[in-house]
């Protein structure tokens, strides 16, 4: 054979089962198991020569006496299947004796593995079109996994494992190339699978998310996201990198750089997109045909409203915002039940128990109030509950106990009534009303089963992923983490397919929360993780659109979680308290043995507003009355907190933790021991700050 001409015209695929073909495309039969693996063997030493008491000791465990003979055997038999032409007694070209052992003489081209490798190779930096089709080809060479006979055997390990990364490498950057060219669509399909078989891939887990947002699916954009937070921290224990976290922010803020320039693919509103001209149109037809001052276009507007708060961060402030206006033009008309409509139409499902408008929310109140009293005669008791409803859900956190029978009489109307989404409204506004002391994680758990129940048999989706958040709260509450987060992952999958983005929100406080309840106090590396955890939840919170859930809750988190690690706060844990400084200033006096401060501070806390925060900051009151030695705040948070025994403080907010209820309770068991203990200071904290 002239030194130009191919050596053989055999191929070898390991890129799944191992197979040979002749040159006329048909199979070699390989015979047995061991025959098979000396030649896979061969194949992946790449030409060199691998020495016969390697290959004895790789193809037999414990190696019989005759395992040398055998092997030249299976050579043998190898080189008969492989060159069946040869000439009796002529040197074998292909599987070859040299020196100690054998080697297959394979050209690079006759072994898939290697085409691919030099596929993957040859598109580092070529252009997006040229690297979209030659990897679309290369990745169909693959059948299954990389040398799939061999799987358990050690001598194949390390070869799997290199082509199975190049493969995975493959897919990445094909789908890179397929979004360079505006085919998202395609590229989010193969990316899904990619990302659930391989959660650790952080790259696959940015391409699936920008491909889903330049398909016009941000809320699913922000889902992935999601889940791959909570794979890495859950799974492997590591932060988001980088790149995630910076996609996830411009996804949040609509940067433009993630919209692919003119000519690359649709994507989410681009100019010329099909729903955008749909909404253009559609918009400019009501705009000529429904006149200005007419009552219809004032109801469709609030019923808009209602859609614009579900979209985001974006739309909830701008749809609070216009609500207010819509009911003071309602007002204006002079007609009760046209403002009942217009109030009662935004019945978007509220989960946070602080306000994020007091002002407003009181106004939109006094309004509700006063159409419920100029409502004439026979007005539908129906129209009257949404009012009642209203009532409830904005007076959130009050305590004069109006919105609570609001919301009884709300429910009782509902549930006369048979109308299933008035129902839903009355439940959450029973929820809203649930915090009117510490404790009741099981009550409202029974509704969040019940809001899942009925929404999900009548369509209501909002008020199912409400449903959803609110067990995810009651359930961590409850020191039951296994089902807050069959919850959590219920939520994100609504929310992802149905475009909720500030679900997310939700259940990602939640994925921080069980990092910091895994937060072992013997171990700094364990509870910085922890906080590091809640500082990033709360930096992702920011510009959500809801001040009330913003506003001091990355200190109460901070705090609250060296409360529950029995440790003194850090002094950069309580960073602008914002709502909550009158609960955590005492408690920073005491653990700095400033007791005459820190005692003053306790007489003059309020008692905490009735929300989800409300066991965590009177737990804050309790470890500072313990540490400053005063038995009064003590007796006083003993009580209050007495109805949440068994529950976990804070949890109920599904994002910080003050830790069990219990311990605190344990601690204040005897206030007339904390006489002695006053000016204890830190001292009082076990384990290391």
């Amino acid at each position: 054979m002239s030194p130009g001409e191919p050596r053989t015209p055999v191929r070898f695929d390991v890129l799944g089962p191992l197979t040979a073909r002749d040159p006329a495309d048909r199979p070699i039969p390989l015979r047995g198991p061991r025959h098979r693996a000396l030649l896979a063997r061969l194949i992946i030493a790449r030409g060199r020569v691998v020495p016969l008491p390697r290959l004895v000791a790789d193809l037999w465990p414990e190696p019989p006496a005759s395992a040398v003979p055998t092997v030249r055997t299976f050579v043998a038999a190898l080189r008969r299947a492989l060159e069946p032409d040869r000439p009796p007694r002529s040197p074998a070209r292909l599987l070859v004796t040299e020196g100690p052992g054998y080697a297959l003489r394979a050209e690079a081209d006759a072994v898939d593995a290697r085409r691919f490798e030099r596929a993957v190779a040859s598109v580092a930096g070529a252009p997006a079109t040229e690297a979209f089709d030659s990897l679309r080809e290369a990745r169909g060479l693959w059948r299954g996994p990389a040398l799939a006979d061999f799987t358990g055997e050690p001598w194949a390990r390390g070869e799997r494992l290199r082509l199975e990364e190049l493969r995975l490498h493959a897919v990445e950057r094909w789908a890179a190339a397929g979004l360079e060219l505006g085919r998202a669509a395609e590229a989010a399909a193969d990316l899904a699978a990619h990302t659930e078989a391989h959660p650790d891939r952080e790259e696959g887990w940015r391409l699936l998310s920008l491909a889903l947002y330049r398909s016009g699916r941000q809320g699913e954009a922000l889902g992935v996201l999601r889940r791959a937070r909570s794979a890495l921290i859950g799974e492997f224990g590591v932060d988001p990198g980088p790149a995630l976290r910076a996609l996830e922010t411009d996804i949040l803020h609509q940067a433009p750089h993630l919209t692919p320039a003119p000519g690359a693919g649709t994507t989410a509103g681009a100019a010329g997109d099909p729903t955008e001209r749909l909404w253009a149109s559609a918009t400019a037809a009501w705009d000529r045909t429904v006149p200005a001052g007419a009552r219809a276009r004032l109801e469709s507007t609030a019923g808009l409203l209602r859609q614009l708060a579900l979209t985001g961060p974006r739309g909830l402030p701008e749809a609070r915002r216009h609500r207010w206006s819509a009911v003071e033009a309602a007002e204006e008309l002079g007609d009760p039940e046209l403002t009942a409509r217009v109030i009662g139409l935004y019945d978007v499902p509220a989960l946070w128990t602080r306000l994020d408008d007091p002002g407003r929310a009181a106004r939109v109140v006094a309004a509700a109030e006063r159409t419920l009293a100029a409502l004439p005669a026979g007005t539908r008791e129906t129209v009257r509950a949404r009012l009642l409803a209203t009532i409830a859900l904005e007076s959130r956190g009050t305590t004069d106990g109006r919105g609570t029978r609001a919301a009884r009489e709300t429910e009782a109307i509902a549930r006369r009534s048979g109308d299933p989404g008035l129902l839903a409204l009355a439940l959450n506004a029973v929820f809203m009303q649930s915090f009117h002391r510490p404790g009741g994680a099981g009550h409202r758990d029974a509704v969040g089963a019940e809001l899942v129940r009925l929404s999900a048999r009548h369509g209501l989706l909002a008020h199912e992923v409400l449903g959803r958040l609110i067990r995810l709260q009651a359930r961590a509450a409850l020191g039951d983490p296994a089902g807050a987060e069959e919850h959590a992952a219920a939520a994100d999958r609504l929310a992802e397919r149905h475009e909720l983005p500030l679900v997310r929100v939700f259940t990602d406080g939640w994925a921080a929360l069980r990092v910091a309840e895994a937060a072992d106090p013997g171990d700094p590396a364990s509870v910085e993780r922890a906080e590091r955890a809640l500082r990033a939840a709360a930096d992702r919170r920011a510009g959500c659109g809801m001040p009330g859930l913003e506003e001091g809750l990355r200190a109460l988190s901070l705090v609250a979680l060296r409360v529950a690690l029995r440790q003194p706060p850090r002094p950069s844990d309580h960073t602008d308290p914002g709502p909550h400084r009158a609960w955590i200033r005492p408690l920073l006096l005491a653990s700095a043995g400033r007791t005459t401060e820190a005692v003053a501070a306790l007489r003059a806390a309020p008692d905490p507003p009735p929300g989800a925060t409300a066991e965590a900051l009177w737990c804050l009151l309790g470890r500072a009355a313990v540490l400053a030695g005063d038995a009064d705040t003590a007796r006083r948070v003993r009580r209050a907190l007495a109805p949440a025994a068994g529950e976990v403080a804070g949890a109920g907010t599904g994002m910080l933790t003050a830790g069990p209820v219990d311990d605190h309770l344990a601690d204040l068991a005897d206030p007339a021991d904390l006489a002695g203990s006053a000016g204890s200071g830190a001292d009082a904290f076990s384990g290391p700050d």
